[in-house]
């Protein structure tokens, strides 16, 4: 019995390993996480753009970190899981396609938690998935980090004092899950010194990408904001 988390990265069908192909198309069942039963995820529809078999099926999640552990999320997992314990018991292998990377704020890490309470002898893979973060450094031609710089990843869901603490502590700093509150980030930023540097990333990969400078109003949940460290000279970080 194997659960695999498979990383599908932000959503464009061509920036998916060669590995995670492999592995769903091997795969007996392929799970992808939705909102909602009758809507086609951005999940899905990255796994729909490589697989010539059926074996997909839906799993209904609450796919934001808003309210916390509410019972409804929690029953949701607990939904899920029986979905795919029951799978594994008649099969070999489930493939959980998350976007993203099933190790980075993935949906992944409670449904194989879930599991395991319910087959313990399951043997929890994962894939790793290309991040919004590398996505949008490509996208935006932005320098991560280099020489001996500091990179801090948080989620925007964690409050803004705790992304201006790593805006003191860090070089590069990038935030997810923070679309609504672009107005304040843009004034944590420009306190720093920090916002015209910054870019902006939604639907990465999609057709409505949208790549640039902060927007000065709210956007989709799952935006990125890069805050790139400061640099003068060629090679001033080694």
């Amino acid at each position: 019995m194997r659960l695999i988390g498979v990383g599908m990265g932000p959503g464009d069908p061509e920036l998916v390993t060669v590995k995670a192909v492999r592995v769903l198309r091997e795969a007996d069942l392929v799970v992808v996480p939705v909102m909602s039963a009758d809507e086609v995820g951005r999940a899905e529809a990255t796994v729909l753009a490589h697989l010539d078999h059926d074996r997909v099926q839906r799993l209904v999640f609450a796919l934001d970190d808003r309210g916390g552990a509410t019972p409804d999320r929690i029953q949701a997992w607990d939904v899920a899981a029986d979905v795919v314990a029951e799978a594994l018991r008649g099969s070999g292998s489930v493939a959980f396609a998350t976007i993203g990377d099933p190790n980075v704020y993935s949906t992944f890490t409670y449904l194989a938690d879930a599991v395991r309470e319910r087959l313990p002898d399951v043997v929890v893979e994962t894939v790793p998935g290309i991040t919004a973060m590398q996505a949008l450094a490509a996208h935006s031609g932005t320098v991560l980090c280099e020489g001996t710089e500091s990179l801090a990843l948080l989620p925007l869901t964690a409050g803004l004092e705790v992304f201006e603490e790593a805006l003191t502590h860090f070089d590069t700093v990038v935030a997810y899950k923070g679309g609504r509150h672009l107005v304040a980030v843009r004034e944590v930023l420009a306190k720093h010194d920090r916002l015209d540097t910054a870019v902006f990333g939604a639907a990465l990969g999609l057709p409505d990408e949208q790549v640039g400078p902060l927007p000065t109003s709210a956007a989709p949940y799952l935006s990125t904001v890069i805050a790139p460290a400061r640099r003068t000279t060629r090679g001033g970080k080694l």
